[in-house]
């Protein structure tokens, strides 16, 4: 049977402020790095052995993958970065509060920027010193490449791509992988794998630096079993079809 692990980075300093983080890089705080000690903890004793990692671009999912693998003893694992695992681009909305975001523009406005499946928010300007192009990690990537603000289907269409060209020829190939990515990156290959409605993705919470752990026939994705190795902190999954 082969594994899946989805884990997404540990609460970082932006989660604890309840801001809009989006592609802007922030540490994680000491409850998100406790957070993936944990996750490494309970990915060593969940019955599989990973053979690789995908993470993002971004040092909060990198870091929560990092002290994961030492929990589990398995720093030397061949781990791929890619941008296109990143959080989904919060446009102008990015390093707000979202409760001031809401007084301002009203719960449901926000709700909708949040929430709905295909309206995203107003895009970030060029010269926002928050703008991924001013970050060099991003350096090769043009502006058609670089989002200025994504819905979650938006994000859906930028992960897919990695799934289909790394990540799924892995599992069919028999090996078991971990992704340390983020809320929405993670929601997105939710979809993706349980076949949700676009309605009812923007439903499915999933928790930081708890793994979600999915099990596949051999050979195939048809999903055998899903759970998360926290029981405590576990939300709920989409019905299998």
């Amino acid at each position: 049977m082969t594994a899946l692990a989805l884990i997404r980075h540990g609460q970082s300093q932006w989660n604890l402020e309840n801001r809009f983080t989006g592609w802007v890089d922030v540490p994680l705080t000491e409850q998100g790095e406790a957070e993936a000690h944990k996750a490494g903890q309970l990915l060593k004793i969940c019955g599989h052995d990973f053979d690789c990692a995908y993470t993002s671009m971004q040092t909060r999912a990198i870091r929560t993958l990092w002290l994961a693998m030492a929990e589990m003893s398995e720093v030397w694992l061949p781990v791929t970065r890619d941008y296109r695992l990143n959080e989904r681009h919060y446009g102008a909305l990015t390093g707000l509060n979202k409760a001031e975001t809401a007084k301002e523009h009203g719960d449901e406005q926000v709700r909708i920027w949040r929430r709905s499946y295909d309206v995203p928010p107003p895009p970030m300007d060029w010269d926002n010193p928050l703008n991924p192009c001013r970050d060099r990690r991003y350096a090769k990537l043009s502006r058609e490449v670089l989002p200025t603000a994504e819905s979650l289907k938006m994000t859906l269409e930028r992960v897919v791509p990695c799934w289909d060209e790394r990540i799924q020829p892995e599992l069919l190939g028999g090996q078991n992988i971990m992704i340390s990515a983020h809320g929405n990156s993670l929601r997105a290959l939710v979809k993706l794998l349980f076949n949700v409605a676009d309605a009812d993705i923007v439903k499915v919470e999933i928790p930081t630096g708890n793994p979600l752990l999915i099990e596949f026939e051999p050979g195939t994705l048809s999903i055998s079993s899903a759970r998360y190795l926290d029981k405590d902190r576990a939300t709920a999954l989409p019905l299998m079809s």
